[in-house]
C-alpha cells in the first residue's frame, strides 16, 4: 500500500502572506494540526503547524527577550527569533524546505518519516505541486481496518501455518523445543522459552494469528544462568 491509497486529496492551503490568526482559525475550525504553504503557482514552500505557533508573543509563551550578549555575537539569530514569536503571516513563522512524500512513496517510508521527524502530517508532491496530504490519523484507520478484518475461511490448520511461518521468520524465538497446538481455534503454546520478553513476543504472534479466539499459555520458562524450569505463571 502506498501514498496515493491514503491520502487526502481535497487539501487545504494557506499562502505565505496569509495571516497567523486566518491560519489559526483555519487550523481550528478544519481539526488539522498543520496547513501546507504554498506560492501563487501551487508549489510548496513551507509547512506552518501548531508547533510553530506555540511560541508566541500573545499569550506569553515567546520566552526571555535575547539577552545582550547573543544580540552582540547573534544579532541575526535574536532578529529571527523576534519575527517568529512576533510575526503576522505566515511566511514568519512557516518551516521552510519541509520533509514531504510523492504518491507512490510506501506506508513504511511514511511511518518512518513521522517517527524520526516527529512529524503528524506530510505534503504529497507530484512533479513539484502539492497534490494531498497523509497524517497519523489516516494511517490509524488502516490499522483500525486490518484488526477489525478477520477472514472468513479460517481453520486450524491456517492458523497452525501462520504461527509456524511467522516463528521461522522471527531470529529470536527458540528454534527447538516450542510446541504449537490448536483446536476449535484455540492455541496451545507449549515447550520452552529463555526470557519473559520471548515467552510475550510468541503469545503475540499466536494472537495475531487470523480467526484465533484464545491463547493459552503453556510454556515452560528455563533460566539459561542456572538450567533452572520454571512453570507457567512463576
Amino acid at each position: 500500500m502506498n501514498v496515493s491509497e491514503l491520502m487526502k486529496r481535497d487539501t487545504i492551503s494557506v499562502l505565505p502572506g496569509t495571516t497567523v490568526a486566518d491560519a489559526a482559525r483555519i487550523m481550528l475550525a478544519n481539526h488539522v494540526s498543520g496547513l501546507p504553504v504554498v506560492d501563487e503557482a501551487g508549489a510548496l514552500v513551507g509547512i506552518v503547524t501548531e508547533g510553530d505557533l506555540l511560541r508566541r508573543a500573545e499569550i506569553g509563551t515567546d520566552g526571555k527577550p535575547a539577552g545582550w550578549l547573543k544580540s552582540l555575537l547573534l544579532p541575526s539569530a535574536a532578529a529571527s527569533d523576534y519575527v517568529h514569536t512576533h510575526a503576522r503571516h505566515v511566511s514568519g513563522v512557516m518551516t521552510h524546505n519541509p520533509v514531504f512524500v510523492t504518491p507512490e512513496t510506501g506506508l513504511a517510508e511514511v511511518a518512518d518519516l513521522m517517527i524520526r521527524k516527529h512529524i503528524k502530517r506530510l505534503p504529497v508532491l507530484s512533479q513539484g505541486k502539492l497534490v494531498g496530504v497523509i497524517s497519523r490519523t489516516d494511517l490509524l484507520r488502516v490499522l483500525a481496518r486490518r484488526l477489525i478484518d478477520v477472514p472468513t475461511a479460517v481453520t486450524d490448520e491456517s492458523i497452525g501455518h501462520y504461527i509456524e511461518a511467522e516463528l521461522a521468520h522471527a531470529h529470536w524465538a527458540p528454534k527447538s523445543g516450542l510446541r504449537v497446538k490448536v483446536q476449535d481455534k484455540v492455541v496451545t503454546l507449549s515447550g520452552t522459552i529463555f526470557s519473559d520478553e520471548e515467552r510475550q513476543a510468541v503469545t503475540v504472534i499466536a494472537e495475531n494469528a487470523p480467526g484465533v479466539k484464545e491463547v493459552k499459555d503453556d510454556m515452560m520458562f528455563v533460566d539459561p544462568g542456572s538450567g533452572l524450569a520454571f512453570p507457567p505463571g512463576d
